[in-house]
């Protein structure tokens, strides 16, 4: 598996750098390690499918107990179906989308949600080699988030699938609207990262491990963990575009379609969803997470379907669409039932098979005909069939209608919820998926009418042709990834025996006492079989009735226009963040350098200093000899006259004698190779002082404001007394350590390794040669700077100003705070 994913690496790097030159070509190569991904995971079905999941490990960094293991469970093989499997047909149909002059993204309005979609550009795509292996790198991050056991691998993982789909949406960097959608994604997919982090660590430090098998077997609890699954909860919703995180899904829709209908269909979107069904058999029964996850769920799902009746844009219809869906998995797979979460698998492959198809289909529509808004759709000719077909047939599971897979998905849930939803809240929840099934099927059937012209208005698209010429129909080669994905729908739910070994090894997967119910289309005349119809009744006459209700929904989003939507918080976030990034800024960096010196000293001192003060039981001994006294008291009152005097030769002196005064200590504790070094640096230094000052006026005179002398007190004596700590701590901390001190290892290797009796010399020239050549280099670069500035030269008189003087007076003037934050929403 590591071999497979380094593969991806290194293909999605090859691309990018050779994508010129290959074009669109390069999604042939692109489906390279897709196919290698297929082959691995069917040569390790069958173990996998009978309970022996594949593993690997690779310690990463063993001091801090980091590895990347990789488990290939059945539900990951489940996932790597769908990551490989739908990433092997979008290249093939990416050839396809690329193959003219059509426009390499996709537009809509995101101010009123309707696509302008009204033709395509004449220039080529922008990069196409480089979006192949930008996806390439992407389908290798996926496939890391779910083959991953490790709860930080995955959290690299997932952050790194919100890079790449960040460069994937914003491929067109010409676009506006493609960098507003890129940057939008990325700040609520990263920034939920963030949160996720955080969650993970408070969750592996509350269970002592951060692999997911073994939080299974032991899992914590505790209030770390109920704020650690908040923190993972509220990173899965955002990068399953959950409310109130859903507004980027749909502003994602700029990117072109085949990059959309991989992101939205089977990859990035179902990580989240991913993360909860792995975590909701371990941590459901906690109090905070079940009601978290279904009232989430429950809102995305009803929102989702009702923002999907209003769409003209087909792509805009199935991005909402799509954000219904996620939302209906959350609540099939965060309940924490097996029952429920078998139903939850089947949604898994279904959703993946016929949104995949849905979206290529758009695509094929709005790369010929230049639109994908269903006002401006004629009727098209008689080489649309398999299109159209592939369509309908993809619609329909979708609307949940028999004998196609999306109706067994739909009809599991409602009788996993209906006999095993035994916790609080169950029949709400009931409620609300029959309600939101009956807007799935009211906008599966505007995808198909839209798709037939049906809502052609040549009041308002006089443009718009009657009929669409035959020979514009699309290739065959163009629209068979799609089919086969279809096909896939139909043969999976007219014959599911051929997906009921994987979705029961799944089940068991993530609840291992489990035993699944067998997938099948006919389940005998049920209460779900009821609802089924039931909702099949009122979604025929909700779009029978799409004329009221596009008018109510246009009368009730002008009552609703003054409460914020998930746009406007967006915008708020980011317009505060500016406002509050310049105030700080105007604050901490106002130009002062001794400010900026003394915050950054603190900072340093204080913070070991607060941990340093409890470390230590008893002082140590003061001093060995009375000789010490003399020195210490030496070396204050000259450190106190450097600092008082006003004199530049004689603070020279005085920091000369604080130097000598240390290598007397040195030979009062018998290290005379020590002080010999000291003596020969402060007398090198002494001199070079003197070299320089002789140049300066011999006196000076503080310029400080009377605040300031206070501050700059409390920053000396907050370092003289950190240090004086950190002696003290250094000193006594040995005691409590039973390993070898590092002097004691040095005196013993000096001589077998350094050759030499002098513990100092080979200290400084063999086991900190580096080192030694640093504090080298540093002399030599000060004395040259030292003869440089004692050469004789040109005198300035008194009356001219410094040469940098403007600048230096530039650095005092204060920050405007004042300022409006930038637009940031286009």
């Amino acid at each position: 598996m590591f071999v497979l994913l380094a593969l991806h690496l290194v293909v999605g790097v090859s691309i990018i750098a050779s994508g010129r030159i290959l074009g669109r070509r390069a999604f042939l190569v692109a489906a390279i390690p897709a196919l290698a991904m297929c082959a691995y995971a069917l040569t390790r079905a069958g173990g996998v499918l009978d309970g022996d999941p594949v593993t690997e490990s690779y310690t990463w960094i063993s001091g801090l107990d980091l590895a990347i293991d990789l488990r290939l469970d059945a539900f990951a093989l489940a996932m790597v179906a769908l990551v490989s499997g739908v990433g092997l047909l979008i290249c093939l149909y990416s050839l396809g989308y690329f193959a003219d002059d059509h426009d390499g993204h996709d537009d809509h309005d995101g101010d009123d949600d309707q696509s302008i979609a009204d033709g395509g550009s004449p220039e080529p795509p922008p990069a196409v080699g480089r979006l192949a292996g930008v996806m390439v790198l992407f389908a290798g991050s996926m496939l890391g988030v779910v083959l991953t056991d490790h709860l930080i691998a995955l959290f690299i993982f997932w952050e790194l699938t919100s890079v790449t789909s960040f460069l994937l949406i914003g491929n067109d960097d010409r676009q506006p609207r493609a960098r507003v959608a890129a940057n939008q994604a990325i700040f609520i997919t990263g920034g939920g990262g963030l949160v996720l982090l955080a969650g993970l660590i408070l969750i592996g430090q509350s269970g002592g491990t951060y692999l997911l098998s073994e939080l299974a077997a032991d899992p914590p609890s505790g209030g770390m963990v109920n704020a650690g699954l908040v923190c993972v909860l509220i990173g899965a919703f955002t990068k399953s575009a959950q409310a109130p995180f859903s507004s980027w899904l749909p502003m994602a829709m700029v990117a072109p379609t085949p990059i959309s209908a991989y992101l939205h269909s089977a990859t990035m979107v179902k990580a989240g969803v991913y993360l909860v069904a792995r975590l909701a058999p371990i941590f459901a029964v906690d109090g905070v997470w079940r009601p978290l996850v279904l009232v989430v769920g429950a809102v995305t799902m009803l929102i989702g379907g009702l923002r999907s009746l209003r769409q003209h844009d087909l792509k805009l219809l199935l991005a909402y669409g799509t954000v219904s869906q996620l939302g209906f998995m959350m609540l099939l797979f965060g309940a924490g039932d097996f029952h429920i979460a078998e139903a939850g698998i089947v949604l898994l492959l279904a959703h993946a098979a016929f949104k995949a198809a849905l979206f290529m289909v758009v695509g094929i529509v709005d790369h010929t005909l230049g639109t994908r808004d269903v006002r401006h759709i004629g009727r098209l000719g008689r080489g649309w069939r398999p299109v159209l077909i592939v369509g309908v047939v993809s619609a329909a599971s979708m609307a949940g209608l028999p004998p196609l897979l999306g109706f067994i998905s739909k009809e599991k849930a409602l009788d996993g919820y209906l006999e095993h939803a035994d916790f609080g809240g169950g029949t709400a929840v009931l409620i609300v998926i029959v309600i939101a099934s009956v807007f799935t099927f009211a906008y599966s059937a505007r995808f198909v009418l839209g798709l037939f012209g049906m809502f052609r208005d040549p009041a308002t698209a006089p443009h718009a042709a009657d009929d669409v010429p035959a020979g514009h129909a699309p290739s065959v080669a163009f629209w068979l990834p799609a089919a086969v994905l279809a096909v896939f729908t139909v043969v999976a739910g007219v014959a599911p025996v051929i997906i009921d070994r994987l979705v029961e090894a799944a089940t068991v997967a993530l609840y291992p006492s489990s035993e699944p119910k067998p997938v099948e289309l006919w389940a005998g005349f049920t209460v779900a079989l009821a609802l089924s119809l039931l909702i099949i009744g009122v979604g025929v006459a909700l779009t029978l009735a799409r004329s009221p209700v596009e008018e109510w929904q246009r009368r009730s989003s002008k009552l609703l226009a003054p409460l914020p939507s998930g746009e406007d918080g967006f915008v708020a976030v980011l317009t505060g963040i500016t406002v509050v990034a310049r105030r700080l800024t105007a604050t901490l960096q106002n130009g002062s350098l001794p400010i900026y010196v003394a915050v950054i000293v603190l900072v340093a001192i204080l913070a070991p200093l607060t941990g340093f003060i409890t470390e230590f039981d008893s002082l140590p001994d003061w001093f060995d000899t009375p000789a010490h006294v003399a020195i210490v008291a030496v070396i204050t009152a000259a450190a106190l006259g450097a600092s008082i005097v006003h004199h530049r030769i004689a603070a020279a002196l005085m920091l000369g004698a604080v130097g000598y005064a240390m290598a007397g200590l040195y030979v009062a504790q018998g290290a005379p190779d020590l002080a010999l070094t000291q003596f020969s640096i402060e007398t090198l230094s002494t001199v070079l002082f003197v070299l320089v000052l002789r140049f300066l006026p011999r006196t000076w005179r503080v310029r400080a404001p009377a605040l300031t002398t206070p501050l700059r007190l409390l920053v000396c004596a907050t370092v003289g007394v950190g240090v004086f700590v950190f002696a003290i701590v250094s000193s006594t901390s040995r005691s409590d350590v039973d390993a070898p001190s590092m002097s004691e290892e040095m005196i013993e290797a000096a001589e077998p390794e350094g050759k030499g009796h002098n513990v100092v010399n080979i200290i400084l020239v063999d086991f900190r040669g580096w080192d030694t050549m640093g504090e080298i280099t540093v002399l030599v670069v000060a004395a040259v700077g030292a003869v440089s500035l004692a050469r004789p030269g040109r005198r300035r008189d008194d009356d001219e100003a410094p040469v940098f003087e403007e600048e230096l007076d530039a650095l005092d003037e204060p920050i405007d705070d004042g300022a409006e934050a930038e637009e940031v929403w286009g």
